[in-house]
């Protein structure tokens, strides 16, 4: 009876977690479709959607938003070639999920936790132009930009140009949405069976360690990852630095979509090793430098 109890708890949680991403899948495939079908020059548009200098800029400030909807969106739009790889860093490193909210009714000063939020979305920014200039030329030298968007539909097989856009949306969504509740669904299952506190407990306050540790369960793409990152933060047992390495990696259901619909494989990898260095290296230069201390100081806390 407590098992059945528990299957339907993931249930639900994995329906309450995948759900409010549907919209931004659905969006993200119609304006692939769109793109592919109805504007006369989509090459020459995408290649300067792909261009525009300000790509990470606009990423980070999307991602900000307290929510992991921009993270799968920027996943589908980065397998069309549609946003290059710093846009798409910026949106996952700037993602959130529960950390506002959990700030806020966790007693933390609001402008400690707006100061939090935006640190983020700066680094993001930052990281995400620093990756454009070191590897955009890389994906065209080793042909990754050669892969247009009607890619997708060859690549799942679904006849799609016989159908209307919105269909072909749909189905495109649905395909990755089903991939995404099964996948969601298992971890969330595997969580609730071990708890999270016995996840949480995976994560002590000491240096080096526990940054190397949050990052791997800031990994999980799963709202649960967020929220035992930021109640450890809260109770004390997770330093600040230790927080942004979690925090920098939890791309939400973004990277279940972009190893999905992405190819070749080895770039959704080289992503995920840019991302996990990212949210280490962060990580371990802000317990370095204080900046939590710095951050109470300029607030007056």
């Amino acid at each position: 009876m407590e098992f059945l109890h528990t299957l339907w708890h993931a249930v639900v949680h994995t329906l309450t977690d995948t759900l409010p991403v549907v919209p931004f899948l659905y969006l993200c495939y119609l304006f692939l479709e769109f793109l592919e079908r109805r504007v006369v020059s989509s090459e020459s548009v995408t290649e300067r959607l792909k261009h525009t200098k300000l790509g990470p800029l606009v990423g980070g400030l999307f991602g900000m938003i307290p929510q992991c909807g921009f993270s799968a969106a920027a996943s589908g739009l980065f397998a069309g070639r549609i946003i290059s790889i710093g846009t798409l860093l910026a949106v996952f490193l700037s993602t959130s999920d529960e950390m506002f909210p959990l700030f806020i009714s966790g007693g933390l000063s609001p402008v400690f936790v707006i100061l939090t939020v935006l640190l983020k979305g700066a680094i993001a920014v930052l990281l995400g132009f620093l990756f454009d200039l070191l590897f955009f030329h890389c994906e065209h030298e080793e042909g990754h930009c050669e892969h247009e968007v009607e890619e997708l539909c060859v690549r799942d097989g679904c006849g799609c140009e016989n159908h209307n856009i919105f269909y072909a949306a749909a189905y495109h969504a649905a395909r990755v949405l089903l991939f995404i509740l099964l996948v969601s669904f298992a971890l969330t299952l595997a969580i609730e069976l071990v708890g999270e506190e016995a996840l949480g407990s995976l994560v002590i306050n000491m240096p080096v360690v526990g940054n190397l540790l949050a990052t791997v369960v800031g990994l999980i793409p799963n709202c649960a990852a967020s929220v035992v990152l930021s109640e450890l933060y809260l109770h004390g047992a997770l330093s600040y630095g230790a927080l942004f390495s979690g925090l920098l990696t939890g791309a939400g259901v973004g990277l279940l979509i972009l190893f999905r619909v992405n190819r070749p494989m080895k770039q959704n990898l080289f992503i995920l090793l840019l991302l996990v260095l990212s949210g280490i290296g962060v990580g371990l230069l802000m317990d370095l430098l204080g900046v939590e201390s710095l951050l109470y100081a300029m607030i007056g806390g």
